[in-house]
């Protein structure tokens, strides 16, 4: 009988056990950030405002990457509640870049907002570095508004996104599926579904095409699992060939001068891993575009190569839709793609408009 019961009780032990841990599993997984070393230093493209405060903060998206953000937020006085902007992109870029400066500005109008760096890139956590993926990088947007949504001095009713040139597709893509976002801006915008699997200007919209990306893209992948690091792809193509495209001349215009150059920025140096972008070959990011309720501004320059992106998405987003009436293009006169991150030396961006696109959709 004594042996019986020693072979019963370590069973029971072990059933007792996987029961104690079904019951935490049930209960579910906590959100835990990643330790960051984050810059304290200003170390943006652009000048400081003496309008605004400025602070790096973090937050953690639903795959449990940690990302980082600089906030900034208006120095005087509001009473009650801000309304509140997260703003990524370009494509590449870090928040140090374009994004900062949509983002100052736009506190500079009253709002609270925030520029962060994408999963794997920056300053954010994610390994391995440099890599893009629809899924998780339209999280990251998701991930900004849980971070707004939860701070006292924001109002969770009035939050708003802005993607600039590939997180703007980006951008369309979570305000499709985020109803807590009540306004968005894409900014010269690129829909990296469709450069990726159609080529520049759809040059390579078939079949045959995708296959030879496709076959390229995995013959990479089996290289770099067997020599155990991942290549990367390059950045903007630096020295800049002289019979090279105007657009990419407008790249290395900012990318690669005093203008826009920055140490952490993958266009500004080696670029994505050369794999990192392979998924938007197979997932179209805008799907549902013309399911957004809430309201959308897209603006591009007159004269981007990527205008088309621009007002392919609001015709498809317009199309057979109940919900075109709060959707808006808007062409700006002389610019070019890259004017949109700066303003190119012009005064390009339209940040009145954009605090009045807020303004109203933002009450």
């Amino acid at each position: 009988m004594k042996k019986v019961i020693m072979l019963i009780m370590p069973l029971m032990l072990t059933v007792v056990s996987v029961q104690a841990q079904n019951q935490k599993e049930m209960k579910g997984s906590n959100i835990k950030a990643q330790e960051l070393v984050l810059t304290q230093e200003w170390d943006k493209t652009f000048p400081q405002s003496n309008k605004v405060n400025h602070r790096k903060v973090t937050f953690v998206n639903r795959y449990g990457i940690t990302l980082a953000a600089d906030l900034y937020e208006p120095k005087d006085d509001a009473k009650g509640t801000l309304a509140a902007i997260a703003v990524s992109g370009p494509f590449g870029a870090v928040k140090e870049q374009s994004s900062g400066l949509y983002a100052q500005t736009m506190a500079e109008q009253g709002f609270l907002t925030i520029a962060f760096d994408p999963s794997f890139t920056g300053e954010s956590g994610g390994e391995p570095r440099r890599v893009a993926s629809p899924d998780i990088n339209t999280e990251d947007f998701q991930a900004a508004v849980d971070f707004l949504s939860t701070q006292p001095n924001v109002d969770p009713e009035r939050i708003g996104i802005i993607g600039i040139c590939g997180w703007g597709g980006l951008a369309l893509n979570a305000a499709a599926i985020d109803t807590r976002i009540k306004a968005t801006v894409a900014s010269t915008m690129y829909n990296m579904n469709r450069v990726n699997a159609n080529g520049y200007f759809d040059a390579d919209n078939n079949e045959n095409a995708r296959y030879e990306k496709r076959k390229q893209l995995n013959a990479q992948r089996t290289k770099e699992y067997a020599q155990g690091y991942y290549e990367q792809g390059g950045g903007v193509v630096d020295p800049l060939p002289a019979d090279a495209p105007q657009f990419v001349k407008d790249y290395y215009d900012y990318y690669k001068t005093q203008r826009g150059y920055h140490k952490r920025s993958g266009n500004s140096n080696d670029g994505w891993t050369v794999t990192g972008p392979m998924s938007f070959l197979n997932q179209p990011i805008l799907a549902y575009s013309k399911e957004i309720r809430s309201a959308v501004l897209i603006m591009h320059g007159e004269k981007a190569h990527s205008r088309y992106f621009s007002e392919d998405a609001y015709r498809d987003m317009t199309s057979y839709t109940n919900y075109r009436d709060n959707k808006e293009l808007l062409i700006i006169p002389g610019a070019s793609h890259t004017d949109l991150y700066d303003g190119g030396g012009k005064n390009a961006i339209p940040f009145d408009k954009l605090a009045a696109f807020f303004n109203e959709n933002l009450k």
